[in-house]
């Protein structure tokens, strides 16, 4: 069923499909009422008519709604409309790890990684510390934001954590490649599980594979129970040996080995982040407890078995291999059995949820303590709902599964009624001097964070409602607050085409600026040079000039030299002979005149490309330059220069010199 266009809860607005998973689809929609965007869950059609599956559903949102970490995302409502069930939580922009991991195609820088690491076991430690545990930590459940904060989402299959807690293996959900050994086989699961998965997490950023694979999720399942990691420290070796050994230590198949809390591995990753060689990360040691049991057996006097107690003995004695397989699969089931008594006598009865919004506190608190539930209320400002009535309810009153264990606390909000405020002004304050004086005047904050080049951040920008306006106590003040001017990294671009080195630096929000220059050692059309150097942190609109080198297309220009017309018609030389004859024995002298040879010589930019002797009525002599830009000509005639000039490569076919 598409939604897109669709209102939900007379509020939330669905613009489009995002993202779909195992139980539910997701959707981008606009929140209508605080005019911003959010991500809202919706269980899929063939689940609503499974109750378990409803429970679970409303169960991630309860559990997951008391959560409020940086790195965590933040779940806003729950709702149902008619068969739809939804979630609306905070929209976040940016790519999820795994993403990020299939991108990278290898390890991801390890400094980068157990960065990561650190904001997910963060979040992991708060879930904990509040009795969830995730269940489903895989990198396609973390979402890195623009600005490289780790959110994980999607506590679809947690829940509150007792001593009775038991995943049936048959009900997991989630990707078997995170799976902890225990998961695996479903068995008890609990905080150390969470830290397992991080583990291979961690093992995937550092390697860039998972530490077991196979053809089949069974086959994945038993590599996790029954295998030993490769070391990923054989798979990169850039990774630093504490790194290597805070990652092996999450992966122990035994829990018992393992960090045994959220908050210990979060000490080893910030002290391998000093000190990444360190031999800190202490090695836990295995101690069996020895657990016998004696079965003590009477002897059966029934005479008339006597003999085929001896045939049982026989077969005993024979065959102690069959018989000890036998033995352990009868404790086993008479092991199971009383566990499985012992949870059922001490599990506590399901009672169902009184509906208590509307009504007077004293009567909301007699009909939960009737219910056998604890009742607990906070009082706020409403100026809809007449003081001392309830306003809301913390586990919601459901027409579907509408059940809890008996002792769950009942968290209610009751109304101190209408109470007029006025609104102080706080644009220009630091954040938390605003959030105070909204706060002392009775009002309640909502933060949008935006960015700013003019405002430092930790200021806030604007108010959404003029300063000394008069409110009702309660109500929403909305406040935007300056992160500064957007940063970015800048790439190196030197050697990638200008197309290319384009799309890069704008893609990171830098304006570009494209200048030419010439470089005959560089390939042509690359870029040569940057104004600002790779790896400095600006301001992301910045303005980046890039060089590329254009190298000019060598062009051929013909000189033609008349050298007639050089020498000035002077092309002749007087010739003297001497002939004898009978008259005169001593020689008839003759005088005459004819076309000397003359030496042409053509010096183009210093190189002669033309030396050779010709007739001095010579008109056509011709010679081939080529070259870019311009360059000076020079004509001799016997070394006699008798002609120069410029020769411009771009504009000219042809020179002649006459």
């Amino acid at each position: 069923m598409n939604l897109e266009g669709k209102m939900l809860g007379n509020r939330y607005e669905m613009l489009e499909k995002i993202g779909n998973g195992g139980m539910a689809t997701v959707y981008k929609a606009m929140d209508k009422i605080l005019k911003r965007y959010v991500a809202v869950k919706i269980l899929r059609d063939e689940y609503t008519t499974d109750q378990e599956f409803i429970r679970r559903f409303e169960a991630e949102a309860q559990s997951a709604a008391r959560l409020t970490h940086p790195n965590i995302v933040s779940i806003y409502d729950v709702g149902v409309e008619g068969n739809l069930y939804y979630i609306v939580m905070e929209l976040i922009q940016g790519k999820t790890l795994k993403e990020i991991i299939v991108e990278e195609q290898g390890p991801l820088p390890w400094k980068w990684s157990v960065n990561i690491a650190i904001q997910i076991a963060s979040a992991l430690e708060m879930a904990h510390r509040n009795n969830i545990i995730h269940r489903d930590i895989k990198p396609h459940n973390i979402i890195i934001t623009e600005d490289g904060i780790a959110k994980v989402t999607d506590f679809g299959i947690a829940k509150a954590v007792s001593n009775s807690t038991i995943t049936a293996f048959g009900t997991t959900i989630g990707s078997v490649h995170y799976f902890s050994p225990e998961h695996a086989r479903g068995g008890y699961t609990d905080a150390k599980s969470d830290i397992y998965s991080l583990g291979v997490v961690m093992y995937e950023m550092v390697t860039g594979k998972v530490p077991f694979d196979a053809d089949t999720p069974v086959s994945i399942a038993l590599k996790h129970m029954q295998e030993e990691p490769e070391e990923p420290i054989k798979l990169n070796q850039n990774l630093p040996t504490a790194i290597n050994k805070i990652i092996l230590k999450a992966l122990k198949k035994d829990a018992t080995l393992r960090y045994q809390t959220s908050t210990e591995m979060l000490v080893d990753l910030k002290a391998a982040l000093k000190n990444p060689s360190g031999d800190f990360v202490e090695e836990l040691e295995y101690n069996p407890v020895a657990a016998t049991q004696r079965i003590n057996t009477e002897k059966l006097k029934d005479d008339k078995k006597g003999k085929k107690e001896n045939k049982f003995k026989d077969f005993i004695k024979n065959h102690k291999i069959i018989t000890a397989i036998i033995t352990l699969v009868l404790l086993f089931g008479i092991s199971l059995g009383a566990t499985l008594g012992i949870l059922s006598a001490t599990k506590p009865k399901e009672v169902e949820i009184p509906k208590v919004v509307g009504l007077l506190k004293e009567q909301a608190k007699e009909k939960v303590e009737n219910a056998k539930l604890v009742f607990e209320y906070e009082e706020e400002y409403n100026k809809d709902v007449e003081a001392g009535y309830v306003i809301s309810q913390d586990p919601v009153y459901r027409e579907i599964y509408n059940k809890v264990k008996e002792g769950t606390t009942v968290k209610v909000k009751v109304s101190k009624g209408k109470e007029k405020a006025i609104v102080p002004k706080v644009a220009g304050l630091k954040e938390d001097e605003a959030l105070k004086a909204i706060e002392q005047a009775k009002l309640k904050a909502e933060v949008e964070e935006e960015e700013n080049k003019k405002i430092e951040a930790g200021v806030v920008i604007s108010q959404e409602t003029d300063a000394n306006t008069e409110v009702y106590a309660g109500d929403t003040l909305k406040i935007h607050v300056s992160k500064g001017a957007k940063q970015a990294t800048v790439t190196s671009v030197i050697g990638k085409k200008e197309e290319d080195a384009k799309k890069e630096l704008e893609g990171l929000g830098f304006k570009v600026t494209v200048i030419t220059g010439e470089d005959n050692s560089k390939e042509n059309g690359a870029v040569i040079k940057q104004s600002i150097d790779a790896g400095k942190k600006v301001d992301a609109d910045s303005e980046i000039t890039i060089t590329v080198n254009q190298i000019a297309e060598m062009k051929e220009v013909k000189i033609i030299v008349n050298v007639k017309s050089l020498l000035k018609n002077d092309i002749y030389e007087t010739v003297t002979t001497t002939q004898s004859t009978q008259v005169n024995p001593t020689g008839t002298v003759k005088t005459e005149k004819k076309v000397k040879d003359v030496h042409v010589k053509i010096d183009v930019g210093g190189d002669i490309i033309y030396s050779q002797k010709v007739n001095a009525d010579k008109t056509d002599i011709s010679a081939i330059t080529k070259g870019t830009g311009t360059n000076q000509i020079k004509v001799y005639v016997d070394d006699v220069l008798k002609d120069q000039g410029q020769i411009n490569y771009s504009s000219m076919t042809t020179y002649t010199a006459e």
